[in-house]
């Protein structure tokens, strides 16, 4: 079953890391990336662009709104995620648990869902 892990940051840890702590962090991403490779788990996963570089947009009457930047208060802000394959929900909650932000963050795991064409 393939399921995506969304990495939530805490607005205000943002640029507080000491860079030793920042460099760190990525090492340990980049080794757990290797690490769900070489198992055959990982599928993707990619850093985000802070929300200031976010656009979100919006269809409405057939006319597109676009909303540049952060668009909701919010503590924390999707910095990242993880796709990965996992047996069951027990093993897919085993994998994030290890995925390094859950330290300094949150990881939300949630199933994908398959959608097939209705017949």
């Amino acid at each position: 079953m393939r399921y995506l892990c969304l990495i939530y940051n805490p607005a205000n840890i943002d640029g507080t890391l000491t860079p030793k702590e920042s460099d760190e962090l990525v090492k340990a991403h980049f080794s757990f990336d290797e690490e769900l490779s070489r198992d055959g788990i990982m599928i993707h996963s990619d850093a985000l662009e802070m929300p200031e570089k976010a656009t979100v947009l919006r269809v409405r009457n057939n006319m597109l709104q676009a909303t540049d930047g952060p668009y909701v208060e919010t503590k924390e802000h999707l910095a990242g995620f993880y796709v990965i394959e996992a047996r069951h929900d027990q093993a897919a909650k085993e994998i994030a648990a290890r995925i390094p932000s859950a330290r300094v963050g949150a990881v939300e795991l949630r199933p994908v869902r398959i959608l097939t064409l209705p017949e």
